[in-house]
């Protein structure tokens, strides 16, 4: 009898229990429902292998793609060309030399402050004040005046007509716009107090080298992003990024130096996640310093050319995913479809070379040599970037084949950065500057010590010529005279064997299936974080 009871007791415990389960299931789902009715915010969590850095958008220490989320510019590129921004349009002189910009009139930068011709003449301004650090960028070189028209129109006056003036206005720095406000004593040279610009996002905190956090800018005089707050976490090293996306710790990982090709092949495969791969955007090269003592000559230059299987790279490090490269610049370059033969893999013209260059070696010897030096060079490279190793170390091997000791030496990018613009190398990884800078940016910063190209060049007898070709070019109104110095240039550059050309790189995004819309800017430094939404 008491068991009966007992029994009784628990079915009505079990009935009385399922029924709160369901009426809370019932209430759940109405809360769900309800919150599909309202915008729940959305939030996205990102990795950098470094901290944003200083993002003063007139100078070249913060990280890029912070610096686009925060900072516009009069005009912007796009895949169609270059569109309207800040500017709504502008007027171009007869001449070229003079461009009346009509600016927005709902604009406000993140601290309230109204942008019009005379913030954006502040800004220009403070970017010619620093000419120093600008100068090898030709259109700061070029720009005679800035003047204000009236509150919303303004002038550029050009001392010669610049064919990539709008385009080099629209990339991410130096030419974008912060509150004036900001700026220490009218310029920005020395720093700012705050980066306060007009774009869609705002810093809202930042943990030096442990996260950042970017919330939506609601003042945003454009379309509002879907995606209303930002975490980028630092993560330095790779594979830690990538375990990281697989914990669900973040939810993209974006960059083509933020996941080696392993990793993205493995996560292409997996169905957690969704890959995408951009068209390719510039060249992979190594650059070889002229004013070496051994690679001065020439014949020694191209016996190092022959001597990289760009095959076994492009395969056997990236997977295929990056085409060999043929030439310093890719013939999908604007003036750079010329014929040019290319340097093939071919270890016995290297060994030929090297003998016609003096440097012999017997039968017991694994190093050549030459009036008893041994043929040794070095090799440094951006430990950050995760497979210019794993190039080294095939350099490595293939030039040890042919009788060339290599040194390979990792450095954080910072130090490797002013090693190349000091010139303190022999062999050094580089790359093109890409789309939409190349040709125009990357050929002209080869004038300035801006990275290495510079003193690369120097022990070349044509460098004046190749400075002077480049400077015409810029300011070529003449389609046909500008092919001809771009193509001297670059014909220049290969029959001397100043780049190795390796294979022409790739953007790449790894992401979970829940977030839409990735997609890859023009410029490979930017990430459209502005395009994305999480969701159908």
């Amino acid at each position: 009898m008491i068991k009966n009871r007992q029994f009784v007791h628990l079915l009505v415990t079990i009935l009385c229990f399922s029924l709160f389960v369901a009426g809370c299931q019932s209430n759940n789902e109405e809360d769900r429902a309800s919150s599909t009715d309202d915008k729940t915010p959305q939030e996205l969590v990102f990795a950098n292998f470094r901290d944003i850095r200083d993002l003063n958008p007139h100078l070249y220490g913060g990280e890029l793609y912070a610096q686009n989320m925060l900072f516009e510019s009069l005009v912007m590129v796009t895949d169609d060309g270059i569109e309207p921004w800040l500017a709504e349009r502008w007027d171009v002189s007869d001449d070229g030399k003079e461009y009346v910009f009509h600016l927005r009139e709902d604009v406000t930068f993140h601290d309230g402050e109204t942008f019009n011709a005379e913030a954006a003449k502040l800004n220009i301004d403070a970017v010619l004040d620093n000419i120093d650090r600008h100068g090898w960028l030709e259109l700061v070189r070029l720009i005679e005046s800035v003047e204000v028209v009236d509150d919303y129109k303004l002038k550029i006056v050009m001392s010669e007509p610049y064919y990539p003036m709008l385009t080099e206005l629209a990339v991410t720095r130096p030419f974008r716009f912060i509150s004036p406000n900001a700026m220490i004593d009218g310029t920005t040279k020395d720093g700012v107090d705050g980066f306060y610009g007009t774009g869609p996002y705002v810093l809202t905190e930042n943990k030096q080298d442990e996260y950042a956090i970017f919330t939506v800018n609601e003042d945003y005089w454009g379309e509002m992003p879907d995606i209303e707050k930002i975490t980028v976490k630092v993560i330095p090293d790779n594979q830690t990024r990538v375990m990281a996306l697989q914990n669900g710790e973040i939810d993209m990982i974006y960059g083509k130096n933020m996941i080696d090709a392993e990793s993205f092949s493995t996560l292409e495969s997996d169905a957690n996640f969704e890959t995408i791969m951009s068209e390719p955007i510039s060249s992979r090269i190594i650059l070889l310093n002229t004013t070496s003592e051994i690679l001065d000559d020439v014949n020694v230059r191209k016996a190092l050319q022959h001597a990289v299987s760009k095959e076994a790279i492009s395969e056997g490090i990236f997977n295929g995913s990056e085409a060999p490269a043929d030439t310093l610049l890719s013939k999908t370059v604007p003036y750079a479809d010329i014929d040019l033969d290319p340097y093939e893999f071919d270890t016995d013209k290297a060994e030929q070379l090297l003998e016609e260059a003096g440097w012999m070696r017997s039968d017991d010897q694994s190093i050549r040599e030459k009036d008893g030096d041994s043929l040794s060079l070095t090799l440094h490279y951006n430990s950050d970037a995760v497979s210019e190793k794993a190039i080294g170390e095939l350099l490595q091997s293939e030039f040890g084949s042919i009788g060339i000791e290599l040194d390979i030496i990792g450095e954080e990018e910072q130090s490797y950065r002013d090693r190349q613009k000091s010139g303190d190398f022999e062999i050094i990884f580089d790359i093109s500057w890409g789309t939409p800078y190349d040709p125009q940016s990357f050929l002209s910063g080869m004038k300035m010590p801006v990275y290495g190209d510079y003193y690369a060049q120097q022990g070349l007898e044509q460098k004046e010529q190749i400075d002077d070709s480049i400077t015409q070019a810029l300011i070529s109104t003449d389609e046909a005279e500008r092919q001809d110095l771009y193509t001297y240039v670059l014909t220049t550059l290969h029959e001397e064997a100043v780049y190795i050309p390796l294979t022409y790189e790739r953007n790449r995004a790894v992401f979970i299936p829940e977030l839409k819309n990735v997609m890859f800017n023009p410029s490979q430094f930017e990430v459209p974080f502005e395009k994305m939404s999480f969701g159908e």
